[in-house]
């Protein structure tokens, strides 16, 4: 690589967040990493977003870039970001949300050491209002595993993009949705993602990320009708693997990702709508499940045989999917909010 050519490229979607993307801007301008760049969106918004990036530009020229366009959504703002990215990998990080100072050299150096496809990294969950951590996320030690020959582990990777790097020749070519979808767009990121990988997925056993946790977030507020969109665009993923004739190993994979976001993920956000109809949603997300993704009834990674050599991760997955089967996912949700409102905590499964 040649010693002026852009490492890592760093995409910020900008959308109402000037209370924040100081906060933002200044953890990702003092970075330990040599040559890279940040690439913020301004997805027209409405507040002061592109005043203060185009302060912080004429303070660091070099290393940021705006891009400045009408509104569009985080999906489409994401593409934009990656055609303009000159990076030899691509990650990502969210406005309202900082990072360690070591966050680009500890991912970028990973991925370059392992000639990784993806390098994760862990992350901490912060409450916004009372900066109390909720939770510590991908930090225990995790081995390195290629997507070919065990792509059930791409199972556990969390569903956001903030906390990876990815190989740039392949978000740069990867397939589009034409509809993004309203929720779970950033699950439906990776998979399309890794429709295209075929390498190493390598670990970064370390908290990088400072996820902030906002009431009235997206990740906590689903409505009923996003729910068939989500379900359609979750479809078209499928289809492009069926076209692709993925193997039947990585289908298997993608089956039992569906089960866990659709089947359990987006169930408890829609227990907190006091409208929904929980079982009749549940019975809905089933029907779908079975039609579109039938393997995850019964699928090799969701067994105790694989949890037992996988570790936790698969091992909650396992215990979830027989709360489901059992027809005791109501009663779980219910005493699941229960114990995180309660006690100011957040369990993830």
């Amino acid at each position: 690589m040649a010693a002026d050519q852009v490492k890592l490229s760093i995409i910020v979607p900008c959308y109402k967040v000037e209370k924040y993307l100081p906060k933002c801007l200044a953890s990702l301008m003092g970075q330990t990493l040599d040559n890279y760049e940040v690439i913020c969106i301004n997805d027209g918004s409405p507040d002061h977003c592109i005043d203060i990036l185009r302060e912080w530009q004429s303070k660091y020229p070099s290393k940021l870039v705006i891009i400045d366009k009408k509104n569009e959504g985080v999906w489409r703002g994401r593409w934009d970001g990656i055609a303009k990215a000159r990076g030899e990998y691509i990650g990502f990080l969210d406005s309202d949300d900082y990072c360690e100072p070591d966050f680009a050299e500890q991912l970028y150096n990973a991925a370059k050491k392992e000639d990784a496809d993806i390098a994760v990294c862990g992350f901490s969950r912060i409450d916004l209002e009372s900066g109390k951590a909720l939770s510590h996320e991908m930090c225990t030690l995790r081995t390195d595993f290629v997507i070919d020959q065990d792509p059930g582990r791409l199972v556990e990777l969390n569903g956001a993009p903030w906390n990876k790097v990815f190989r740039a020749s392949i978000l740069k070519n990867m397939r589009d949705l034409p509809t993004p979808p309203p929720v779970l767009d950033d699950l439906m990121f990776h998979w399309l993602a890794y429709l295209d990988m075929h390498g190493k997925v390598t670990f970064v056993p370390k908290s990088l990320v400072n996820y902030m946790v906002r009431a009235g977030s997206i990740i906590n507020s689903v409505r009923m009708e996003q729910v068939e969109k989500t379900y359609a665009a979750f479809k078209q993923v499928k289809t492009y693997y069926t076209e692709a004739s993925a193997s039947k190993a990585l289908q298997e994979a993608l089956d039992a990702a569906a089960f866990l976001h659709l089947g359990i993920s987006l169930n408890y956000r829609l227990a907190a709508d006091p409208k929904c109809d929980l079982k009749a949603a549940i019975a809905n997300c089933t029907k779908f499940l079975n039609q579109n993704f039938p393997t995850w009834h019964d699928s090799p990674y969701i067994r105790g045989s694989y949890a037992r050599t996988r570790g936790g991760a698969f091992k909650r997955l396992l215990t979830v999917s027989r709360i489901y089967k059992l027809g005791l996912l109501p009663a779980f949700l219910h005493v699941y909010s229960f114990v995180i409102n309660t006690f100011d905590v957040d369990i993830k499964w």
